[in-house]
């Protein structure tokens, strides 16, 4: 079966890697291992929950500093042709910020936006021998929702579902100046939703939840680790409650948990 159209990968670019590692360490319980050198690449460790791999943290070198990019959360969806999908995101509207290009034993990998920005990376992976363990649902620290805050979802869901095959389930009505929040799945199941970007956000972008526990007491973690609270935990459909912030380097994170008691 082929694992077009799901999320594979989720890439923290900070200017701060060990302080990141702590942070997100004492958040999620996320464990860091450093991969050996590679000419002309900036440091990068794999991040883990429970011993399996959710994404990995690289340094916000000189050149990335230089095009403007700030501290940010990148999310990787898998694709069967990574030049084919670069192409077909630029006919459908979208954009190619990286062209195709190898990470040996990684896979082939591309950087690139929908038509109203929200950048995202595209990638066809070189599976190791024997394939990667697939991570039973529910294991906390692993990416848990995938939200755009991007164009109506009406004008955006279209690009998504040419690309990747998504479907549209529910939606729900945020009320005025927010509009239809949109859910969509893949095989994996319903796994997001898409809205309109609020008018106080600067560029469309897409928010990635990360599971906890206690939704309390990730919050109190969070700050005490040093980031910023700007939505305090709150109840969501279906009985969950989130939380978001800005981690000590100003990357922009989500939480997803219970309520204790």
């Amino acid at each position: 079966m082929s694992d077009h159209g799901r999320w594979i990968w989720y890439e923290l670019i900070t200017s701060d890697v060990a302080g990141a590692k702590r942070f997100y360490g004492d958040l999620v319980g996320w464990t860091a291992q450093d991969l050996p050198p590679m000419p002309g690449a900036e440091p990068y460790a794999i991040l883990s929950a429970d011993g399996y791999g959710v994404g990995g943290v690289m340094n916000l070198g000189a050149p990335m500093k230089a095009e403007g990019m700030t501290p940010n959360w990148t999310g990787y969806i898998c694709v069967d042709d990574c030049d084919a999908a670069a192409a077909k995101a630029k006919a459908l509207g979208g954009g190619v910020m990286r062209q195709p290009w190898d990470i040996p034993g990684v896979g082939r990998i591309a950087i690139v936006t929908d038509p109203a920005g929200a950048v995202f990376a595209i990638m066809k992976p070189t599976p190791p021998e024997g394939g990667r363990p697939e991570a039973p649902k529910g294991v906390l620290g692993l990416v848990s929702w995938h939200e755009l805050y991007g164009a109506a979802p009406d004008q955006a869901f279209g690009f998504y579902a040419e690309m990747f095959g998504w479907t549209k389930t529910q939606d729900f009505d945020m009320g005025p100046g927010v509009g239809k929040y949109q859910l969509f799945a893949n095989q994996d199941g319903e796994v997001g939703a898409m809205m309109q970007k609020p008018a106080e956000a600067h560029a469309c972008y897409w928010n990635f939840y990360v599971r906890v526990g206690d939704i309390g007491a990730a919050a109190q973690r969070a700050r005490a680790g040093g980031a910023q609270i700007l939505l305090e935990p709150m109840e969501v459909p279906g009985g969950d409650w989130v939380f978001q912030g800005v981690d000590p380097q100003g990357a922009f994170f989500s939480i997803q948990g219970v309520k204790a008691g």
